[in-house]
Parts: C-alpha cells; sequence; structure tokens
C-alpha cells in the first residue's frame, strides 16, 4: 500500500525531495506533487545514510554523559575521527540508528527536528561602517545620490566586487540593460510676482521691482524629480498656467489643466506616482507637482513635510499610455513649499520650472557577485541594493543592508579558512536598480531562473536591516520568511543570540512572522524588494525561499537627509550574526 505523502508537513516534503536529489524549491502543493511525481517509496534509512554533519544527535549530549575524568573514554571520544569530526559524533550517529525509529526518521529527526549545534559568527561594527563610508564617499558631488545606469552606481559595484575578490570570492560583474531614466542637469524651480511693470517684461530686467520677488526654491530640500520625469522649459514670460488639483479626486479640475502645470496633494483619493502621472497623461498636462503632506512630517524638519523620492511602475505607466512613457515633468515638493505655490499661483505669480531628463532609454545596472563554491549544487545567496535614490546619500537605504552583507561576506571567507568547503554554494550579490523598480534582482532571476529554480536553497535579504542611532525612534527589527524551517531556525539562533550577546540584544526587539501566504496576500511576501523576484518570479511556478530584514524604518527615507548621522552601525550586527549563523550551518553544518 502506497505512503499517504498528503499527511507531511513542508520540512519533511523538502527533506524526502532532497533524498532524491530533487528541487525543494516551492509551494507545499508544488513540493508534493513533485514528490509524488517521483513516485519514490519512503525511505527505510540505515545507519550509512546519515549524515553526521547534521548534528542529528549532537555530540556534545553525548560528551555530557561520560565521566570527566581526563584521558580514558572521554579523551577517545573527543578525539578527531575521519573527515575531521570527533569520535563522538560517529559514536552519536550510532546511538541514533539503535534508538530511532522508523517513525521518528519520516518525521523530522534527521535534519530538522532537533537544534542543531549552533555557532554565532563573529561581526566587526567598525568595519560595517567603514564599508559604509567607502559607499557614501562614492556618490554624486552635487546630489550625493547612486542612481541606477550612473557613473556613481556603477563606482559603487566596481568597489563592491574589489572588495569580496580581496576576501578571496571567485567575482563576476553583472551588467544588465533596463528601462532607466537620466536627470541631464540641475533642476530649476522658481515663482515671481509681477512687478510695477509686467507688460514690458513680466518678471523679467525691465519689470521694476519684480526681480527683489522672485522666490527661489531649492533642489533636494524644497523639491526633488520623481521617477520617470519627463522634461520641462518654462520661462516667466511664457505665463505658464498652474492649476489646483486639490487631493486629485476633482475630475472637472484635471481636465481644466490640460496644457498648464498641476498641483496636487499626496496621500489624496488618486492614489501613488503611478496612478497620478497616468491622470495627467490622460489630461494632457505639461507638468505635474505633488506636494507631501503625508510623510516625515515634523519628523525631520520640525514644521514640514520634507520631499521624498519616489518612482513609477514602468509597465502600467505605458500600458496605460499607448505603450509608451508619457514627457510629463514631474516633481515633488515639501508642504511648505507646495503651500506657498499655491498661494503665490492664486496671487498671480508666474512659473519658471525647467526639468531635463531623458525617460525613454535605456541604462546598464550592475550586479556584483563573489561565490563560493561548494560540493553540491545548491546555492545560497544573500543579497542587498547598492543604488540609492538620486538625491540622497541612501546611508540607511541602503548602504547598511550592503555594508552588512559585505561584512557578513568577509566572516564566511574566514570561517572557510578553517572549515574548508562549504556543502553548498554561497554567493554574495548587491543589487542596482532596485529603487526604480527592483530592476536588477529582477534581470538576475532572468538570466539565471532555470538554474535557481532547480537550486536555490535560500535568498537573504537585507534592506535597511538598521534601527536608527537614536533609540527614541524605536528599536524594533523585524524578520520573516516564506518558510516555516527557516524561520523556526532563525529563531533558535536568536535565542542563542540574547544569551551570548546580551550586552546589544537588550536593546533591540526582534519580531518574527511567517509569511508563507498567497501572493498579493496580507500573509503572503510583500514584493517589495529585492528577495520578490527569488521567491515569485522563477520558472515552471516554482515559489523559492527566502529570509529578509528589515530594521525599524528611517524617517529620512527617500531624502537628502539619510546621512551618516543617522547610521547606527552596531544595529546591523544583530540580522548579520544571526543571518550569518544561518549560512554557515547551511553551509558546513
Amino acid at each position: 500500500m502506497s505512503e499517504d505523502l498528503t499527511v507531511l508537513n513542508v520540512a519533511e516534503l523538502k527533506e524526502r525531495l532532497r533524498e532524491q536529489g530533487l528541487p525543494v524549491s516551492g509551494r507545499k502543493q508544488e513540493l508534493l506533487e513533485r514528490l509524488q511525481s517521483a513516485a519514490v517509496p519512503s525511505p527505510s534509512r540505515s545507519v550509512s545514510d546519515l549524515d553526521p554533519a547534521l548534528d542529528a544527535v549532537d555530540p556534545a549530549e553525548v560528551l555530557d554523559m561520560l565521566p570527566t575524568e581526563s584521558g580514558g573514554l572521554q579523551a577517545f571520544m573527543r578525539r578527531e575521527g575521519p573527515l575531521g569530526v570527533p569520535m563522538a559524533g560517529f559514536v552519536a550517529v550510532g546511538i541514533a540508528a539503535m534508538l530511532l525509529t522508523v517513525v521518528l526518521f519520516t518525521t523530522g529527526v534527521i535534519g530538522g527536528g532537533k537544534d542543531p549545534n549552533w555557532q554565532l559568527i563573529d561581526y566587526d561594527a567598525n568595519q560595517a561602517e567603514a564599508y559604509a563610508n567607502g559607499l557614501l564617499a562614492l556618490g554624486h558631488p552635487d546630489w550625493e545620490g547612486r542612481m541606477s545606469g550612473t557613473a556613481e552606481e556603477h563606482a559603487a559595484a566596481e568597489s563592491i566586487l574589489e572588495n569580496l575578490s580581496d576576501m578571496g570570492y571567485t567575482t563576476q560583474m553583472n551588467s544588465y540593460p533596463v528601462d532607466m531614466f537620466s536627470i541631464n542637469g540641475e533642476p530649476s524651480l522658481r515663482m515671481c510676482p509681477p512687478g510695477a511693470l509686467p507688460l514690458v517684461q513680466p518678471c523679467g530686467p525691465g519689470d521694476i521691482g519684480a526681480q527683489g520677488r522672485i522666490v527661489t526654491f531649492e533642489h533636494r530640500t524644497d523639491y526633488v524629480i520623481q521617477g520617470f520625469s519627463g522634461s520641462i522649459d518654462v520661462q516667466f514670460n511664457m505665463d505658464m498656467p498652474v492649476v489646483d488639483l486639490g487631493d486629485g479626486s476633482d475630475d472637472g479640475a484635471w481636465s481644466s489643466a490640460g496644457g498648464a502645470v498641476g498641483l496636487v496633494d499626496s496621500g489624496g483619493t488618486t492614489g501613488g506616482n503611478t496612478e497620478l502621472i497616468v491622470k495627467a497623461a490622460q489630461n494632457d498636462l505639461a507638468g505635474l507637482i505633488r506636494i507631501n503632506t503625508a510623510s516625515n512630517c515634523g519628523l525631520v524638519e520640525a514644521d514640514d513635510c520634507v520631499p521624498i523620492f519616489k518612482t513609477v511602475l514602468v509597465d502600467d505607466v505605458k500600458a496605460a499610455n499607448g505603450g509608451s512613457l508619457p514627457d510629463i515633468a514631474f516633481l515633488a515638493v515639501s508642504n511648505n513649499t507646495g503651500q506657498q505655490m499655491r498661494q503665490l499661483a492664486e496671487d498671480g505669480a508666474r512659473l519658471e520650472m525647467v526639468v531635463d531628463v531623458t525617460n525613454n532609454g535605456q541604462l546598464e545596472v550592475k550586479v556584483p557577485c563573489g561565490t563560493m563554491t561548494g560540493t553540491s549544487s545548491e546555492v545560497v545567496i544573500v543579497g542587498a541594493h547598492h543604488d540609492t535614490v538620486y538625491h540622497s546619500p541612501g546611508a540607511v537605504d541602503d548602504t547598511s543592508g550592503t555594508a552588512s552583507v559585505l561584512e557578513m561576506a568577509r566572516q564566511i571567507a574566514k570561517i572557510a579558512e578553517t572549515e574548508g568547503t562549504p556543502e553548498r554554494t554561497l554567493r554574495f550579490c548587491t543589487w542596482g536598480g532596485e529603487e526604480e523598480g527592483l530592476f536588477g534582482s529582477k534581470a538576475y532571476v532572468q538570466a539565471n531562473g532555470q538554474v535557481l529554480a532547480s537550486n536555490l536553497r535560500l535568498y537573504i535579504n537585507l534592506d535597511m536591516n538598521h534601527v536608527d542611532i537614536d533609540a527614541n525612534r524605536g528599536n524594533g527589527i523585524s524578520m520573516f520568511s516564506n518558510n516555516a524551517e527557516d524561520l523556526a531556525n532563525i529563531q533558535a539562533i536568536y535565542a542563542l543570540y540574547q544569551t551570548e550577546r546580551s550586552d546589544v540584544a537588550e536593546r533591540y526587539s526582534v519580531s518574527f512572522s511567517l509569511l508563507d501566504g498567497a501572493q498579493g496576500s496580507e500573509t503572503g511576501m510583500p514584493y517589495n524588494s529585492d528577495h520578490g523576484p527569488f521567491v515569485y518570479d522563477l520558472p515552471g511556478g516554482v515559489e523559492g525561499d527566502a529570509i529578509v530584514c528589515y530594521g525599524s524604518g528611517s524617517y529620512e527615507y527617500h531624502t537628502y537627509a539619510d546621512d551618516m548621522s543617522r547610521f547606527n552601525a552596531e544595529s546591523l550586527g544583530v540580522s548579520v550574526t544571526v543571518y550569518g549563523t544561518y549560512l554557515r550551518w547551511l553551509a558546513w553544518g
């Protein structure tokens, strides 16, 4: 009579698949169907089947049962045996073979049911901060960011690759052409109430009094360009209309703004940037200015809501616009700037708005990777994005994650010097193009999809895995996964971390979530960072396993103020140590 495989849980199904050399990625139903298709009978395991490296029975427990005098049996048990494993390990395997029944074997005691002998990896906060400072030094000379596709992003990728090479990894620089906008020069945003002689040249040299009343708004602090903005060159003498669209809910206001520049509140009923630019294109606006009325208000600047960068969903905009991106200049301004512009427009002030952006081409984004080849075909990938929004140093988003990847890679390389070749291949990558649409990680998954679908054991993502230096802002760190077994192991490691690194652990609150629901559901993994493609974009309907770490957020997110004054290198050590310890176990047991 054939075995009923439907009673097995996910961990048990994966164990069966690994025994048959089959892929272990995917949801429970996919794992079940793969195992059923293989028509493999229930395994009957012998002593020769057991892998000592799995630590199914902990050798330390065997030693604890022995007399403690020097020499004799305990000394023999501590002696190194074949493969560098203490003799206690082989005795433990023998005891397991005699005592465990077939039922215990098939319920996951081997390789999952018993806590492994975790060994926390080291972490150097000073080195992580040095990596971060090195990346920030490569930012744009005026705007400070490392925008995707720019010389600054490419320089960051080269620096990361050089670091990985110095650690001893086999390196590869991947380049992918992707849809990307480029900012060709410094923008300008000014308003001018006409002076005593507006008929001569409104707000020009001959307009007496006008020049002294021009209001100049500052790029980066008062306004920022939005993702895939178009271009505009409006001067005072062109008398460009400025139409107040309120919260964006009045269709009549939109239809009256054709050929004009519209002012619209963020957080209104129209939605995000994608919906706004689509509506602007449908009504033939020349430009759009989104007023920040909802984000970081009073947190970065006491009396204002600092403007933030947001992108658009390129494919959605193209689909709504006949297959192309509209050439509509798109800015975001602070709340104070927006309200001032509203009042100036109501008083008859004229607008100067100059934005020079190419939004209909492709640029290369970089994906540097360092690989330590293992003895099996399975691979574990650790990643973070090295690009930033164009106008921000991005110390937290996501220089913190990239610095974490480098420090974890450095610690793993040191471990490999004594442990030798890992069982699984380990790969450390960083992604360009994240801020505009996860372009780097999507392209990498598309280029390597078949191999990843068969061999990806786990993807680890570190995106703003950081807690602000000011403890009054909160101390939360979120760790989540779509694989119950991986999450349970992470929780077990963190419990050890709380004991062995209590001086750090006591300053942070860590939460754990299992998000194994359907894509797009509240219980599914969010598709909002570079783990998304590894979970949901693998070919053949395979769902990849991932663990992710987010920190408690940053008030300065996507603003000019995301700099090293907020940086807390210590906080990165929580996720680097916990996830790196799990990586160590996946590599060497």
